[in-house]
């Protein structure tokens, strides 16, 4: 099964959506498999983290921020104003896909892991996200 569902992200910064994940694997009826996830877009990534301390989510996002920082003088990808480089960087850092065993019907997460968008722009977005649960 594959689907595309929609994520909003309402500002720059790490937004979980296991819930939606979820929800496509137990659609699927795949009671043992693989559920890959990818996200169509350049300046925004994926990753899988710790979900119940919000600060670990702080910290990754101001680390993050600081290995690529906005308004370099050496940027020249800058037509869609001074996070536009930088999205792009941090994108390539990270990852576009995933991939998360299915057990049980259930995705093989760990007890404080969740799915999350890390949206790189500053602006609000709506990001497609692919999921295939085969």
């Amino acid at each position: 099964m594959v689907r595309e569902i929609l994520v909003r992200a309402p500002r720059q910064g790490l937004h979980e959506f296991t819930a939606q994940v979820r929800d496509v694997v137990d659609a699927s009826g795949v009671a043992e498999g693989l559920c890959t996830v990818f996200i169509r877009h350049t300046s925004a990534s994926l990753l899988i983290q710790e979900n119940a301390d919000p600060s670990a989510r702080r910290d990754l996002e101001r680390w993050l921020a600081r290995l690529a920082p906005e308004d370099d003088p050496l940027y020249t990808h800058t037509d869609e104003g001074p996070d536009d480089m930088p999205s792009h960087i941090r994108a390539a850092l990270t990852q576009t896909s995933l991939s998360v065993p299915v057990m049980g019907g259930r995705l093989a997460l760990g007890t404080w892991q969740g799915v999350y968008l890390w949206e790189h722009r500053r602006q609000p977005s709506d990001r497609r996200v692919v999921v295939h649960v085969a």
